[in-house]
């Protein structure tokens, strides 16, 4: 009879394999919000305490899944380049330069150091994937219509993060790079992801929460253009903060498709977006004053505090059930 190491060992020889590239999500959502409680210590009077706590955990995390990811690089490469093939998997490769470039901001206060060399190694890597992902949508030979969803976003609009802390660096010129191209790609991406909801099949129940992504962009492009532009608040930072508030009120207004859903990793799609939605609304409470703001503030970042706990609780069960290694 087999010892009880050997009998475990194909188990989790299987688990690393069918872990999902998506899991990097889960430290977008973590970081942001981190980022979205360092914001209302500044602004709202929370404590300071609980994004220090959470930046610690979040590091955590990060390690663990990157040092999960790269032993399934080494012992599975045939499975990471399935994924990295994928038509939608893709996508999700870009979140762990994201994740890279979301420290670099959660570390500017702590290390200078630490925060230029996390954006540095955040903003070159999200550069490669974008050139990567784009040149594979130009020369594709396996994409279809059905596989555009805004997971797409990830890869292109993420580079809207970068002026954030790159102005902070003193990269100013690129900055701008990086924040052009994001926003003339989420103009053109958007416009092909409606195309597909509206004329098309309707998104599958496993995809159906990266709808909040669609979020992400004007709330993220709020903050970086604030950061651009020397904190001046002017019409464009308006155009943005309400496309995201519209998004917000659109979304939660569907509420009933949203909680039907059975747990899958792409929850983690409710996290970041609204964390970003949560910071741009305090900085609007900071310029502008006013109840509504404040209460927009203290209720998205409640809800995504909320969302963090829930789904840190529901992803542990689904990994040590094994049903988060399902391969699709």
């Amino acid at each position: 009879m087999p010892a009880p190491s050997e009998s475990l060992a194909p188990a989790r020889t299987e688990r690393l394999k069918h872990l999902p590239i998506a899991i990097f999500s889960m430290i977008m959502g973590s970081v942001g919000l981190t980022l979205a409680w360092q914001r209302a210590s500044q602004v709202l009077g929370a404590p300071a305490l609980v994004s220090q706590i959470l930046v610690i955990l979040s590091a955590c995390l990060m390690l663990a899944l990157t040092g999960s990811y790269l032993l399934k690089i080494l012992r599975h490469p045939g499975a990471v380049l399935e994924e990295f093939n994928h038509p939608i998997k893709i996508s999700f490769f870009p979140a762990f330069s994201i994740s890279l470039l979301l420290f670099s901001i959660a570390t500017l206060s702590v290390s200078t150091q630490l925060s230029h060399l996390l954006w540095l190694m955040g903003a070159g890597m999200h550069l490669l994937f974008t050139l990567h992902v784009i040149t594979q949508w130009i020369h594709h030979t396996r994409f279809q219509i059905a596989h555009s969803t805004p997971a797409w976003f990830i890869p292109v609009v993420g580079n809207i993060l970068v002026p954030i802390a790159g102005v902070e660096h003193g990269y100013v010129e690129a900055s701008w790079f990086y924040f052009a191209i994001g926003l003339v790609y989420w103009i053109i991406l958007k416009t092909l992801i409606f195309n597909r909801i509206l004329f098309h099949d309707p998104l599958p129940a496993k995809l159906l929460p990266t709808l909040f992504i669609l979020i992400a962009p004007p709330a993220v492009g709020f903050i970086a253009w604030q950061q651009l532009n020397g904190g001046v608040f002017d019409a464009f930072a308006r155009i943005l903060y309400y496309a995201a508030l519209f998004l917000v009120l659109l979304l939660l207004t569907q509420w009933r498709y949203f909680v039907r859903l059975p747990f899958f990793i792409s929850w983690w799609a409710y996290t970041f977006p609204l964390a970003a939605f949560s910071i741009a609304s305090q900085i609007m409470a900071s310029r502008l004053g006013g109840p509504f703001y404040t209460a927009a503030a203290w209720v998205s970042l409640a809800l995504v505090s909320a969302l963090v706990l829930m789904l840190l609780i529901r992803t542990a069960r689904a990994a040590l059930s094994g049903a988060l290694f399902t391969p699709d």
